[in-house]
């Protein structure tokens, strides 16, 4: 039996304020302010799309990752592997939650420990950044890429949810020099993502700058984690402290597009408040590699590996019906396909 630390209590906390409480955004990604132009003559076959890509060097079957969510509690036991059966079965990637419990309490591990059940995906590992500013290293990133056998290694960015939590780690100072080593001696790409807040163009630079291979956006829109931190706390005036930042944060739209257009050549994720294959293609029409979504698999998961592949077969059907509207056969041409903005 693992013992209860205060990251895995933290962790059981997420979960269930995830799944019971109201804690989106009150921004919206941007994209429900984007249309496609329909095009009446396709002049393609839609049994013909392709809407497969490679990315870090694996095939995946549509541009999709089943973005972090949870790991180090016995619960999320069967969350993680529900998510990876059906990655597996749909060809997409999927991204762990933060794994710092498992490192604490290496008896959490197995919570995890999926690749079995996954042999072909895509798969990331993920640690905060900050916790190389306390006490983390190079043995413990290895440790987190070893756990689950991953092609890359989340590094999370998630200053504003640290300072709204009262055991939060708020020393980001010097981070960049630490993320530069990491990069350097890893020996498996690093991701640096936010946790909904959003990546700007020039934090997406510095990061660059210091050999971080690929950018997740993580803008708002989606989840807020003040507003699960508003949840989780007993304190009145820690309540009100991060009701204050609901309206906090960069719309993932607008990131992306900037993103996109600072760093041309980087491998870009849109994540962020994301919650059909239509959000994903959009994104990959304003420059976007591939699209994160969590929130809708989570509570998928839960339910069971059917509900998770029922919602990735929707979305999968959404993307490629989006492709065939646009006269797009692959995703080359979608990603030239313009959006317009509605009026």
């Amino acid at each position: 039996m693992s013992k209860v630390t205060p990251t895995s209590a933290r962790k059981s906390n997420h979960i269930r304020i995830n799944i019971e409480e109201e804690v989106r955004s009150d921004l919206t990604t941007g994209l429900e302010r984007l249309r496609f132009t329909h095009n009446a003559v396709p002049e393609i076959d839609l049994r013909q799309i392709d809407p497969s890509t490679t990315f870090l060097g694996k095939t995946l079957s549509f541009p999709l990752i089943i973005s972090s969510m949870t790991g180090g509690i016995e619960t999320a036991t069967a969350i993680n592997r529900a998510l990876a059966e059906a990655a597996q079965a749909a060809g997409v990637a999927m991204g762990l939650g933060s794994q710092r419990a498992a490192i604490e309490d290496p008896s959490l591990e197995p919570t995890f420990r999926i690749r079995h059940l996954a042999p072909d995906i895509l798969l990331f590992a993920n640690l905060g950044a900050v916790q190389l500013n306390y006490g983390y290293g190079i043995d413990q990133c290895h440790r987190a890429v070893d756990m689950i056998e991953a092609d890359a290694l989340i590094l999370h960015f998630n200053p504003l949810q640290e300072a709204l939590q009262p055991e939060g780690d708020v020393d980001f100072s010097d981070l960049l020099r630490k993320v530069e080593i990491i990069c350097s001696q890893l020996g498996v790409p690093v991701i640096a993502k936010e946790v909904g807040w959003g990546i700007s163009p020039q934090a997406a630079k510095e990061l660059v700058e210091a050999g971080v291979s690929v950018i997740d956006v993580a803008g708002a829109g989606g989840t807020s984690w003040s507003q699960v931190e508003m949840h989780r706390t007993q304190d009145k005036a820690r309540t009100q402290l991060a009701a204050g930042f609901l309206r906090w944060g960069n719309p993932t739209s607008e990131l992306v597009t900037d993103v996109r257009l600072a760093l041309p050549d980087i491998p870009l994720i849109a994540s962020g408040g994301l919650r059909s294959g239509i959000d994903i293609a959009k994104c990959i029409a304003l420059g976007a590699d591939l699209g994160g979504i969590a929130g809708p698999f989570l509570k998928a998961a839960v339910r069971s590996t059917e509900a998770v592949l029922a919602t990735l077969e929707k979305m999968a059907s959404e993307i490629r019906i989006c492709m065939f509207a646009t006269g797009s056969p692959n995703l080359a041409v979608l990603r030239q396909t313009e959006l317009r903005h509605i009026t």
